[in-house]
């Protein structure tokens, strides 16, 4: 088991936590809604963008850690793991909704987590263009805009038919998950779509009640972990069980009866 992280490091580190946000927002924010020099990643006809700003955004975080702590190790989606098995690892998402980014949305987001001794610690979903940062750790969980830090609490949810839930697309759940999706579709009130990591965000501050997302890798989902879990929410996969570190298809809820509620109707199309 990990160790704990002491209050006076916690807080230094979530002091750096925003200086990040900050420094990759400057990188990203300038190729919104702007020439952003998009490329395709894809394969076998697969749709896969990456942007100027993806690159510039994560090359920013990894400059500004690598600076104070030189040996930090990082996994990022756009270069890579490096000393991954370091004390301290960050894990990077530079803009999660690449495809909102491209299409002038601002539900795009930067996703920053921070493993400890192989746990996660601390986790920001940053949406720079609404100066909007979310922050989790043993501090509490907070929404920070300007110069206003407010508190942030999910709220509860004990019956699916009362929820609101959120995916990216539909179309993303394998065959296999695609049965879970519909039995949970239709249990409850409403159901939004495209928000990426931004909905993740919406559930710690008690707007959304639950996120069922597939195929996730651990920089699409490490950052919200440390963030529900201070705000008093939960991150599972499909079964209810901890989150694996490879991540996969994952279940993000306020209350535990919701959550246990949609778990039963997932896993039973997962199967």
């Amino acid at each position: 088991m990990a160790e704990q992280l002491s209050q006076t490091r916690t807080e230094a580190l979530d002091a750096l936590l925003l200086e990040l946000n900050a420094a990759s927002a400057a990188a990203i924010l300038p190729f919104f809604r702007a020439e952003h020099g998009l490329e395709d990643k894809g394969r076998d006809g697969r749709f896969d963008p990456v942007t100027l700003a993806d690159k510039g955004g994560e090359a920013a975080i990894r400059k500004l850690v690598g600076e104070r702590f030189p040996e930090h190790g990082f996994i990022g989606e756009e270069y890579g793991p490096e000393r991954e098995d370091a004390e301290f690892v960050w894990v990077i998402d530079p803009i999660d909704g690449t495809r909102a980014f491209i299409a002038g949305l601002p539900l795009w987001t930067t996703l920053i987590g921070l493993r400890f001794q192989g746990e996660p610690v601390l986790g920001s979903i940053g949406q720079p263009y609404l100066g909007e940062v979310f922050v989790g750790s043993a501090l509490g969980a907070r929404l920070k805009k300007g110069d206003a830090e407010i508190p942030i609490r999910v709220r509860p949810c004990p019956d699916l038919a009362s929820a609101i839930i959120a995916t990216t697309d539909p179309e993303l759940f394998r065959a296999g998950e695609q049965e879970g999706w519909r039995a949970l579709r239709k249990a409850v009130r409403l159901a939004r779509f495209g928000c990426d990591a931004y909905a993740y965000a919406m559930v710690a501050m008690g707007a959304l009640d639950l996120v069922v997302e597939g195929g996730l890798k651990p920089w699409d989902i490490e950052a919200a972990i440390p963030l529900l879990a201070a705000a008093g929410g939960f991150v599972t996969d499909w079964r209810g069980r901890p989150l694996g570190r490879e991540a996969g298809a994952t279940a993000i809820a306020g209350d535990r009866a919701c959550l246990d509620a949609a778990v039963g109707l997932l896993s039973a199309g997962a199967r």
